[in-house]
């Protein structure tokens, strides 16, 4: 009588726990029906595989995360900072753009750049008192610059830009730094403190930032004792410079 195998073992001369000779359901020599159907499981699994490991690389379900989308709050670059720069405020406080009625003036003057992370606009102009004589001396001028951050989010060093100006003190001068409202999603204003009592001038800096778009716009006046002209006060330049900058703001949405 032959022997049977012994139970838990495969066929004679299989190792235990070997996988069959034929694929399941088809005839040694994988040419039938169910081979083929071995096959087209296989591949089925191997294509499921792949578009769940596609899915999680594009939502990165593997760990990694998609930079965020910068936010210009719909400010949009100009090769020229000084067309939409607003001069109405000054004018309208007693200011007059130095050479506006000369062809010939180099006056205003403005630069700017392009780059994939970071597009940069300038623009400087120079006003004179119009109570000043030809023979006064004054030194009135406005500077803005403004950024558009395409790479990195600007908002989280923003107010610690103007804040560094709080420790900066010397025998003559210091800064004062405060936050100001209606100007963007955060906005700061930064005063020179002159220890000189025949100071006749002041210097103020406005920063505001609206998304990922940030914008300084910077006050310098300087009158002489003898002139007939009155430098404006701080509270004055900071009044102008927040109505200067909503203007042009404005104007670099258009």
């Amino acid at each position: 009588m032959a022997a049977m195998p012994m139970a838990g073992y495969g066929q004679p001369g299989t190792p235990m726990g070997a996988p069959p000779t034929m694929a399941p359901g088809g005839p040694a020599g994988g040419g039938g029906r169910g081979g083929r159907i071995w096959l087209w499981g296989l591949g089925g699994a191997i294509l499921a595989s792949a578009v769940w490991a596609g899915a999680l690389l594009a939502t990165g379900g593997f760990g990694g995360s998609d930079k965020p989308k910068a936010d210009l709050a719909g400010y949009t670059y100009t090769d020229d900072l000084c067309d939409p720069t607003d001069t109405k405020t000054f004018e309208d406080a007693g200011y007059e753009v130095k050479g506006a009625d000369s062809r010939n003036s180099s006056n205003p003057t403005h630069s700017s750049s392009q780059n994939p992370a970071l597009d940069s606009m300038s623009c400087n102009i120079d006003f004179k008192p119009d109570s000043a004589s030809s023979s006064d001396y004054s030194s009135v001028w406005l500077y803005t610059t403004a950024s558009l951050h395409k790479k990195t989010d600007p908002a989280p060093e923003f107010e610690a830009t103007y804040r560094a100006y709080e420790s900066q003190k010397t025998s003559s001068y210091s800064y004062k730094v405060k936050a100001v409202g209606g100007l963007g999603d955060e906005a700061y204003v930064v005063t020179q403190t002159s220890r000189s009592s025949s100071s006749t001038g002041g210097y103020v800096i406005l920063g505001v930032r609206d998304g990922w778009t940030t914008y300084q716009s910077t006050w310098s006046e300087y009158v002489s004792s003898s002139s007939g002209a009155t430098a404006k006060t701080d509270d004055e330049a900071v009044d102008m410079l927040k109505k200067s900058a909503k203007a042009t703001l404005a104007k670099m949405k258009e």
